[in-house]
């Protein structure tokens, strides 16, 4: 049955993943670079965000979702060239087995079915069809035609026939909806009416996703799918309505958290261990809460308060748990998950820079690492992204903390001073030397082996003394909102950006100033921009990558 069912809704899958250049019209006198149509993987948090929504929060999902590679420093990019396999298949299809089962399972399928059969044993295939149409609108983000509908409802009668179970029928037609490449593959999908007469544009639904995916990071509601068939989304009036709606919605923070889990790699908290003997404070609940420690911050800064960005990398106010209590050094109420928190004066953190998750994750299971928390900066907060070391780079005198050099900026001169390494450690040393009060699990520290930690360094020509300072020359630094802007903006149209791409970067830059750096204000220039939606036909000489499934 597995295999028939597949086969019945994949058939032959292409996936074309294509990116190219041309320039279309303008915004504001600025020109727009528009790439071609992209299809893209749907993420763990999109999938779980979109079956909450349709079928209740309370839906459990996998919590391991297939790797993709980084492009341009987002995860959300790679998705767009990753291979769709057999095995990618038959992996999805266990996902959707399991979702299926639990929204028809006994105890729900009363309120999420929207009509009793005739009889449970039996076939019935109107009501089946008002599942197949209510759900199908909302899994696929458009509407099923006829023939898809007759397709599902044949299998669902058929599967029912075979178990006498109205509603097993349905749980095999589910599981198939969920496993189909309309779920699993958001793809642009150009308006067949506008190219006929020579024009290139997404159809209402594939802008209605896009939409979506950016400012809810989860598929399409009701409301804005009947916004898309009304052509609401056509008109800069209605596109604006949408989008001030959506921004307002509590779904938002789905999309801040989206984004900033994937700018700052959170995805590598999965892997990430510290060494019990040296760090036991460091539980295997840290992490977790570490990454949620962040995002609670940014999500109350960004959207309680709707704050200016930069305030991130200064703020002192951020979210305690019992387990991180313990990494802080601070008594916590044990009662409580989270609690907000205000690092003290004179406690040396301030701003993100200076969170356990931050310090521990660019660090090494024993020690810290100015090195790669120096390259976590640069990379991920200022999109200055820092060469590998050469593959013959001599560690030894840097591994040995207990060695003739006692401190971290000692051990790394020798590397600043070999020409071989110094391109490299003169960018992202002193950055990292700033958050030596911090050791490899998070925890301050005024001493290293017995020497006074000297934290101070300069900043892209801002000099700093210790880390809360440092915090405060990235605030300053302009590479840290041209990086937002830049990463939002390439999250948004799911692309990398070009050259050509420069002129909108730097009006979105200008916008993103001009309203006090709200993270609202540049998603809803992003949106509005002509940018957004832009897209045109591959060049006929264009690279194509095309990955084939069967």
């Amino acid at each position: 049955m597995k295999k028939k069912l597949i086969g019945s809704i994949f058939g032959v899958l292409a996936v074309v993943v294509v990116i190219g250049a041309g320039i279309v019209y303008f915004t504001k006198g600025v020109p727009v670079h528009a790439g071609v149509p992209t299809v893209k993987i749907i993420s763990q948090p999109q999938y779980a965000n979109t079956i909450g929504y349709i079928f209740g929060p309370d839906i459990e999902i996998p919590p391991q979702f297939p790797p993709v590679s980084r492009v341009d420093g987002m995860l959300a990019l790679g998705a767009t060239e990753a291979t769709f396999t057999p095995g990618l298949v038959d992996r999805f299809y266990r996902y959707g087995k399991q979702v299926a089962e639990q929204v028809l399972s006994p105890e729900r399928q009363a309120y999420l079915v929207p009509c009793s059969p005739a009889d449970p044993a039996k076939p019935d295939p109107h009501c089946a069809r008002q599942f197949i149409e209510q759900t199908g609108v909302l899994l696929f983000r458009r509407t099923l035609d006829t023939s898809e509908v007759d397709k599902f409802a044949a299998l669902a009668a058929e599967a029912a026939e075979e178990v006498d179970d109205f509603y097993q029928g349905l749980k095999y037609v589910l599981t198939g909806m969920l496993v189909s490449p309309s779920f699993i593959l958001i793809s642009d999908r150009l308006d067949n009416e506008a190219m006929q007469s020579g024009e290139t544009r997404l159809d209402p639904y594939s802008k209605a996703s896009r939409l979506s995916f950016f400012l809810w990071n989860s598929g399409p509601d009701r409301l804005l799918m009947e916004a898309a068939a009304a052509g609401e989304l056509d008109t800069r009036e209605g596109l604006q309505r949408q989008a001030e709606r959506m921004l307002a919605s509590p779904r938002f923070e789905a999309a801040i958290r989206g984004f900033f889990s994937d700018m700052l790699r959170f995805d590598e908290f999965e892997n990430l261990a510290k060494d019990n003997l040296i760090y036991p404070a460091y539980s295997p609940a840290v992490s977790g809460e570490a990454a949620e420690q962040m995002l609670r911050m940014i999500a109350y800064h960004l959207i309680d308060n709707q704050g200016d960005y930069r305030d991130l990398y200064t703020t002192r106010t951020t979210f305690m748990s019992k387990a991180l209590g313990a990494v802080y050094r601070v008594p916590v109420d044990p009662d409580n998950e989270f609690t907000r928190y205000q690092f003290p004066e004179g406690s040396g953190r301030a701003g993100l820079l200076t969170h356990v998750g931050f310090l521990s994750l660019h660090s090494h299971p024993g020690r810290s690492s100015p090195t790669i928390r120096g390259e976590g900066v640069r990379d991920s907060l200022l999109c200055q992204p820092v060469p590998l070391p050469p593959p013959n780079v001599d560690f030894s005198n840097f591994e040995d903390p207990a060695g003739e050099f006692k401190t971290a900026r000692e051990r790394l001169v020798r590397h600043s001073t070999d020409p071989t390494c110094a391109n490299c450690h003169k960018i992202t040393d002193p950055i990292g030397l700033g958050l030596e009060n911090f050791d490899g699990a998070g925890q301050f520290r005024s001493h290293e082996n017995g020497a006074l930690i000297d934290a101070s360094g300069v900043l892209d020509g801002i000099s700093f003394s210790d880390a809360v300072s440092l915090g405060a020359a990235v605030k300053k630094n302009p590479a840290t909102t041209a990086c937002l802007t830049e990463r939002m903006f390439a999250y948004g149209i799911n692309r990398p950006t070009t050259r050509e791409d420069q002129p909108m970067l730097d009006y979105l830059e200008n916008e993103f100033a001009e309203q006090g750096y709200r993270i609202q204000a540049l998603m809803k220039s992003i949106v509005m921009s002509d940018a957004f939606f832009a897209v045109r036909a591959p060049a006929v000489d264009e690279p194509v990558e095309i990955a084939s499934a069967h």
